[in-house]
C-alpha cells in the first residue's frame, strides 16, 4: 500500500439508512451513522488487496464533519484516500457527496490487525 491509495464506495440513500430511523434525527435525510460507515468501507477496499492473508483493518478514530442533506433517493459516493502510513496506522482523507455536491467530510484513522490475535483478545474479554 502506499499514499495516495483511493477506494470508493455508493449506496442509495434508503429507508433504513435515514436519520429517522436510526435515531440519530428526526428527519427523513440520509444519517451521520450511514455516511460514516461507507466513508468506512470506501477506506477498506483502498487498502484490503495490499494486506497480507490473515490480517486485516479495524478502525479507531473518526473526525468528520457532516455538511449538507441528502434525501431519501440520492446516490451517495464516498471515498477514502491514504494519506498517511505510520507503522500499523494508517490514516485516511474522506468524503462523500450526492448529485448536489459535498455532503461531508474529514479524515478517518485505521490499524492493521492480525485477525487471529485480535478475535482472540476479543475474546478474552467477554
Amino acid at each position: 500500500m502506499k499514499i495516495g491509495d483511493i477506494g470508493k464506495a455508493v449506496t442509495f440513500v434508503t429507508p433504513e439508512k435515514l436519520a429517522r430511523m436510526w435515531g440519530s434525527g428526526a428527519l427523513d435525510v440520509f444519517s451521520t451513522p450511514s455516511m460514516i460507515g461507507y466513508m468506512e468501507k470506501a477506506c477498506v477496499m483502498a487498502i484490503r488487496s495490499e494486506l497480507e492473508p490473515g490480517f486485516s483493518t479495524v478502525g479507531s478514530a473518526v473526525n468528520v464533519r457532516h455538511l449538507a442533506p441528502s434525501t431519501l433517493g440520492k446516490t451517495i459516493h464516498t471515498q477514502g484516500e491514504l494519506i498517511e502510513i505510520d507503522g500499523r496506522r494508517l490514516v485516511f482523507k474522506v468524503s462523500a457527496w450526492d448529485e448536489s455536491g459535498l455532503i461531508g467530510e474529514g479524515t478517518h484513522e485505521r490499524f492493521i490487525i492480525n485477525n487471529e490475535r485480535f478475535l482472540a483478545k476479543a475474546n478474552r474479554q467477554k
